[in-house]
C-alpha cells in the first residue's frame, strides 16, 4: 500500500475485551459454545480463510468473516464490534502479513486457538522484479517481503487446509474424526484442481500473462508461467510510465493478447494499458472475496473460471 496504517490502538482492543467479559473465561477452556453458539465458533480474516473453515468444519462450526463481500481485504480496518466478536470466538484463522489490522487484533486477543495460515506452508518472495514500487517510494506492506497469496496455488492451499484441519481437531476433539474426513475431501478436490490446471495449460502459445497486481506469483510458479504485473503486490500502487512502456514491449515480444484485471479494485490502469497496446482485457480473480460480480459462487468455481481465462489468453489447446 502507499499509505502506512497506524497499528490498532491497544485501548480499542482493551475496550472491546471489556465488553466481551463473560466469553473470555469460556474461550480459554476451549468450549465449543464460547462464541455464543452451540458450535465451534471461528472468526476468519477474509474469504479464503473462511472458505477453509467452512469446508473443514462442516456442520460443527459457525464461521464469521471479518472482511465483508466486496470489501478489499488489504484495506480492512476493524470495528469495535468485530473485535468483540473476535474475543468471543473459539478460534481465529488468518494469514499474517495480508491484513495488519487483523494481525494486531488477533495478537492482542485472548482467543484460545490462533491459526496463522502463513505458518502452514512456505511463503516466497515474489516482489516485482522490475522494482518500480521501490523506485517510487511505495511502501511494501507484506511482512518480510513475502507474498501472501498462497491460496491461488491449489497445492499450497491444500497444505494450509491440512494444517487448519489438525488445528480444529486439537481445539475441538469431540469432532476430530469429522474434521479429518472433511480435510481429506477438501485436499482431494484441491489435488483435482491442480491436475486440471496442469493439463489445461499445456500446449500453450505463450507463458506470459499481464495482471494489475502481482497476486498470481505462486500460480505462475506452479504451472511454469511468467506473471508480469502492472503494479506490485499492492493492488493500489501506481506503475511508472517506464513500466507501462516496458509492458507494452513485453506484450508484443511474447505474444500477449490480454491484460487481466480483478473484481475488487479499479480496472482503469489495465484498460489504459490494453488500449495503448491494442490488447483485450479480461478478469483473473485473486478470489479475495466472492460478490455478485464473481464468476462463480465459491473458490472452486472461480478458480475454474480463472483457468478458462488463462487458457484463452495463453492460447492453450
Amino acid at each position: 500500500m502507499n499509505v502506512r496504517r497506524l497499528p490498532l490502538p491497544t485501548a480499542v482492543v482493551a475496550a472491546a475485551a471489556a465488553l466481551g467479559l463473560g466469553a473470555l473465561s469460556a474461550c480459554s477452556s476451549g468450549s465449543a459454545a464460547a462464541g455464543g453458539t452451540d458450535k465451534f465458533d471461528v472468526v476468519a480474516s477474509f474469504y479464503p480463510m473462511a472458505f477453509l473453515a467452512e469446508q473443514i468444519g462442516g456442520e460443527h462450526v459457525h464461521v464469521t468473516s471479518l472482511t465483508q463481500p466486496g470489501q478489499e481485504p488489504h484495506d480492512l480496518e476493524l470495528s469495535t464490534q468485530q473485535i468483540v466478536q473476535l474475543q468471543e470466538s473459539d478460534a481465529a484463522l488468518h494469514l499474517k502479513g495480508l491484513q495488519p489490522a487483523v494481525d494486531e487484533a488477533i495478537a492482542q486477543s485472548e482467543v484460545g486457538t490462533k491459526i496463522d495460515a502463513a505458518t502452514l506452508t512456505s511463503l516466497e518472495d515474489h516482489e516485482d522484479e522490475h522494482g518500480h514500487e521501490d523506485e517510487h517510494g511505495h511502501e511494501h506492506e507484506h511482512e518480510g517481503g513475502k507474498d501472501p497469496h498462497v491460496w491461488l496455488d491449489p497445492v499450497k492451499y491444500a497444505e494450509v487446509a491440512e494444517g487448519v484441519g489438525k488445528a480444529f481437531e486439537k481445539a475441538d476433539p469431540d469432532h476430530a474424526a469429522d474434521y479429518r474426513k472433511n480435510t481429506e475431501a477438501l485436499v482431494g478436490k484441491l489435488n483435482d484442481l491442480d491436475a486440471a490446471f496442469e493439463t489445461g495449460l499445456k500446449n500453450r502459445k505463450t507463458d506470459v500473462f499481464i495482471t494489475t497486481h502481482a497476486a498470481f506469483g505462486y500460480l505462475a510458479e506452479r504451472y511454469g508461467l511468467i506473471e508480469e504485473a502492472i503494479s506490485g503486490l499492492s493492488p493500489e500502487s501506481e506503475p511508472s510510465g517506464a513500466r507501462v512502456k516496458e509492458l507494452t514491449r513485453t506484450a508484443e515480444a511474447d505474444g500477449v493478447t490480454t491484460v487481466f484485471y480483478e473484481t475488487l479494485v479499479s480496472d482503469r490502469t489495465a484498460k489504459t494499458l490494453a488500449d495503448d497496446a491494442g490488447l483485450k482485457t479480461d478478469v483473473l480473480d485473486p478470489i479475495e472475496g466472492i460478490t455478485d460480480g464473481s464468476r462463480g459462487d465459491d473458490y472452486f468455481q472461480v478458480m475454474e473460471s480463472n483457468l478458462k481465462s488463462l487458457q484463452t489468453a495463453l492460447g492453450a489447446k
